[in-house]
């Protein structure tokens, strides 16, 4: 399927040889080892100037999900994009922020975007908080899941352990989102600094605790079902 979408816009593309690796490579590789295969093999069947295959990759996505849901179940087929993005696009700022976006329309970026948050820090915080604001959900939320200090099948972002004001000034823009997907991904960010700073989490939450609105006061709660609060 994939390679069928790939051929519509770049006619060059080797289907037979492309689902030919995958398969004799892929038996003993698990689920996220055989994402990246993907990603190294569409780099070398796509054109190696990253600007064109980016283009490519980006111009087959499709319509943007209007649902909460659907993201590994109708668009799981673009994680090797991310992947693709995450690998070869480090050095291509710009380029691979827009790719990010249009992913996390569909699919989702929360993986990719950590190698630029390492990379780039104060430059993606800015873009995050930008998305933060945007009037799309599946932007806000990625401004909240990209940078969650534990999230689960990406490795850790310890970047801000120890000072999360910067991150935490993103969530405060997040705080009172109404839409569910949203707040789900914040009051999980909350819980994974419960566990790696509980003390400013506390101090956070506590803050927030005065807030009136029924959003934010729900994050709290869920954030902290399973963790004490002192």
């Amino acid at each position: 399927m994939l390679s069928d979408k790939i051929l519509t816009v770049y006619k060059e593309f080797n289907k037979k040889e492309y689902i030919a690796s995958i398969k004799n490579n892929c038996d003993t590789l698990s689920y996220t080892q055989r994402i990246e295969l993907h990603a190294k093999l569409l780099s070398k069947f796509l054109p190696s100037s990253f600007k064109e295959s980016s283009a490519i990759l980006i111009s087959i996505l499709g319509g943007e999900n209007q649902s909460e849901t659907g993201m590994f179940k109708e668009f799981y087929w673009i994680m090797p994009i991310g992947k693709f993005i995450e690998i070869y696009g480090i050095e291509h700022f710009e380029i691979s922020m827009y790719a990010i976006e249009e992913i996390t329309k569909r699919n989702t970026g929360e993986y990719a975007i950590r190698t630029f948050i390492r990379r780039y820090p104060e430059k993606s915080l800015q873009r995050m908080t930008t998305w933060a604001k945007s009037e799309n959900f599946h932007l806000r939320r990625l401004a909240s899941e990209g940078l969650r200090p534990k999230l689960p099948w990406a490795t850790k972002l310890d970047l801000y352990n120890d000072k999360p004001k910067v991150v935490f000034e993103i969530l405060e823009i997040l705080k009172e989102d109404e839409i569910m997907f949203v707040k789900k991904s914040v009051a999980n960010h909350l819980t994974d600094w419960l566990k790696v700073n509980k003390s400013a989490a506390v101090a956070l939450i506590k803050k927030w605790s005065k807030s009136k609105n029924k959003n934010t006061q729900w994050i709290i709660k869920r954030a902290t079902r399973k963790i004490t609060v002192d």
